[in-house]
């Protein structure tokens, strides 16, 4: 039994989307996962209410919006359930003020360092 119906990955690297999606997917952490490698994607997405997620795995660098500016912009939005979508930043970032960045912004739930685990979806499910 899946922990969540719809996930949203955002990252640009189709490799590590590969191996994330992979993982998500045999943990069986959500019915549906859905990929975008753009995070103006994603907020179209949204916006639109074509992608309704109950997480989100948000990637800090990538080109032309970054996934600080992505939350910038997710502020703005008028979602159905926004306060209930858990946001986990997936990043391989070692800068302590990404990290930091991440721990003062209210819609980060945690921060994970890439790659992604079945042992980390373990420990966040529960």
């Amino acid at each position: 039994m899946s922990n969540y119906k719809t996930c949203l990955l955002i990252d640009d690297n189709y490799i590590d989307n590969f191996v994330t999606r992979r993982i998500l997917e045999s943990g069986n952490f959500a019915e549906k996962v859905i990929v975008s490698q753009s995070a103006t994607e994603a907020i179209e997405f949204l916006r639109s209410g074509k992608v309704k997620p109950d997480v989100i795995f948000l990637d800090i660098r990538m080109p032309m919006m970054g996934g600080f500016e992505f939350l910038q912009e997710y502020d703005k939005l008028e979602v159905e359930g926004k306060k209930d979508i858990r946001i986990f930043m997936l990043s391989s970032s070692l800068d302590p003020a990404d990290l930091k960045k991440s721990t003062n912004n209210k819609y980060i739930t945690q921060f994970i360092h890439k790659p992604l685990t079945q042992k980390t979806l373990d420990d966040i499910c529960v």
